[in-house]
């Protein structure tokens, strides 16, 4: 699996991801001139690019992404908030195949109409995508490669100078290192070969820290996504493991915990994602 970082934070975010067959979108925050100089201007070898949300540093350039032929994939919620609609504006509900890949939504939790986080599913590996979100609900085994938000420290936004109604916001709609860790605690890390951290912020966060805590904790590469293109498929960075089962097409709706607790983990009980 490849996974390239085009941008990665306020300013804009866009990731892309491929199993070698397919080649995807995560995101189109950032002008589409950034986008296609990131991407070698191959646009067109694009299947398809998944939009968490509407804000404009996850979305900015959906309208163009999609004149250009490519197929953007999103919630209900998300494309109303966008108007954006037409043939290649595809619902994303249930399991979706694009391409190679079997794309598996679930509801992430963020001030915007209808959040998702992903799940990209093929040949074996599984990634995890969690798009802006405070904390994740589902449990979700056999994560091979992890990009998950990781914004601040809930210290750093106690310390920091901000407005106390910026604070609530950013606590409540962006995911603490904190969180990170208790996702991480909360689910098997058997199968995880690398995890990419993602959003940081550039006043409540500490890259190298961030990077050293995640890593002393799952004991595999942890790549920090920046403002510029980056690969994180070389060999060196691989650690052995062994072999993962090939998923089956048929992965059911995510279903959320009724009782999860905000800016927590899910817990023994919760629903997971099946693999």
């Amino acid at each position: 699996m490849e996974i390239i970082s085009l941008g990665s934070g306020s300013t804009g975010n866009c990731y892309r991801v491929s199993d070698g067959h397919t080649a995807l979108l995560l995101e189109c925050g950032l002008p589409l001139r950034e986008i296609r100089r990131g991407l070698d201007f191959k646009l067109t070898d694009v299947e398809g690019c998944l939009v968490s949300h509407e804000h404009l540093d996850h979305a900015r350039s959906a309208p163009e992404i999609m004149k250009a032929g490519v197929d953007i994939y999103a919630s209900t919620g998300t494309f109303d908030a966008l108007s954006l609609f037409g043939h290649r504006a595809h619902v994303l509900d249930a399991p979706t195949r694009i391409g190679t890949w079997l794309v598996t939504p679930f509801a992430a939790e963020h001030d915007a109409a209808e959040p998702l986080g992903f799940v990209l599913d093929s040949g074996g590996e599984r990634l995890m995508y969690s798009g802006d979100t405070c904390f994740i609900r589902p449990k979700i085994p056999g994560i091979s490669h992890l990009m998950i938000e990781a914004n601040h420290t809930w210290e750093a936004i106690r310390g920091s100078d901000l407005d106390r109604s910026v604070k609530n916001r950013t606590i409540k709609t962006h995911m603490s290192l904190e969180t990170v860790k208790g996702f991480l605690a909360a689910n098997d890390r058997s199968r995880l070969r690398e995890v990419w951290l993602l959003h940081l912020s550039d006043r409540h966060s500490d890259e190298g820290e961030f990077r050293r805590q995640i890593q002393q904790m799952t004991g595999v590469p942890v790549i920090v996504a920046t403002t510029s293109a980056e690969t994180a498929h070389a060999s060196a960075r691989e650690r052995p493991s062994p072999p993962l089962p090939v998923c089956s097409d048929q992965v059911p709706d995510v279903v959320v915990a009724d009782d999860t607790a905000a800016f927590t983990p899910p817990d023994e009980d919760a629903p997971e994602i099946p693999w």
